[in-house]
């Protein structure tokens, strides 16, 4: 039977700092709540002084809470679950679930868009100008601030992340909803002021789809890079790079015949290897190696004699 001692050796926590509160958490929150005001804010208004355009802008507010709330619940559930066993490698693949939710949803909102502004070419509607105008720029006041709320520092212009946030896919999700929305804005008061001093109505439907071409494209890229984490694809070629130097530093009598490397949460990764070798090392001393990179979080290692 096992020794106490021995099994200790083996045994460790599977949470991988999952179990911590993270920064985009409360910023998510944050922006829930002032869209939240604001919705209610614009339908009692729209409802009080008959305007459609402060209704339905209420109403889309609505869905930007509710897709908003799921990147919020995302975070909620990871760290509550943080420490449930039936997770095999923890909870943090609910981050790259709760950017690829709201990346469809981002997608549906875009198609929700071309197939208003088609309409909308084929049956022009009458457009109070001025009510417009100012609901899209009290729009773009809002998403501006849940913008630099949700993280100025960690992400460009064109909602790309820098390397150190890039993996936080839920807070990238939630940034990703706000900069559609806040471009939605910028476009809408482009195409009133056209029309309402040029006399080209077409330009209000025409931005509505250019913005959902740019908010599809956003939204096509983190689906690409959430869906390869949900299915394990190959993690990061410089990353095994890095392992395979890493075991090549100490013995050069060796062949790796397997190596796979798979993210499970926001930068952190498992990695299995399969080693070759006539050397007098355990399967123990490879592991502690790989510990050097701080980005595997859980290595399992196979050592099989050279023929």
């Amino acid at each position: 039977m096992m020794s106490t001692a021995r099994k200790s050796q083996w045994h460790h926590d599977h949470s991988f700092g999952q179990d911590k509160k993270k920064p985009g958490e409360a910023r998510t929150l944050i922006v829930i709540a002032i869209t939240v005001v604001m919705m209610i804010v614009e339908i009692t208004t729209g409802i009080l002084y008959g305007s459609m355009a402060l209704l339905a802008d209420g109403l889309h507010m609505a869905s930007h809470a509710a897709a908003l709330s799921i990147s919020f619940f995302a975070y909620v559930y990871a760290r509550k679950h943080a420490h449930d066993e039936t997770f095999s490698f923890g909870t943090g693949k609910v981050n790259a679930l709760g950017g690829f939710t709201g990346a469809v949803l981002l997608v549906l909102f875009a198609l929700l868009m071309v197939s208003e502004s088609i309409h909308r070419l084929i049956s022009p509607v009458e457009i109070a100008f001025n009510q417009a105008i100012l609901v899209a720029i009290v729009g773009l006041i809002i998403n501006g601030a849940s913008v630099f709320i949700l993280g100025h520092e960690n992400h460009d212009h064109h909602g790309e992340g820098h390397e150190h946030h890039h993996h936080d896919h839920n807070l990238r999700a939630a940034y990703l909803h706000v900069m559609a929305d806040a471009l939605t804005s910028v476009l809408a008061i482009v195409a009133l002021l056209t029309a309402k001093y040029y006399g080209l109505v077409w330009m209000d439907p025409l931005m509505g789809i250019v913005g959902a071409a740019l908010v599809t494209k956003w939204s096509v890229g983190l689906l690409r890079q959430t869906s390869g984490v949900l299915l394990d694809k190959q993690g990061p070629e410089e990353l095994r790079a890095q392992i395979k130097d890493e075991i090549a530093r100490v013995s050069h009598d060796h062949q790796i015949v397997d190596l796979h490397l798979w993210s499970i949460g926001p930068n952190i990764y498992a990695t299995s290897v399969v080693i070759e070798t006539n050397a007098n090392q355990s399967a123990g001393y490879y592991k502690n190696l790989l510990m050097e990179i701080p980005t595997v979080v859980h290595t399992t290692v196979e050592i099989h004699p050279k023929d």
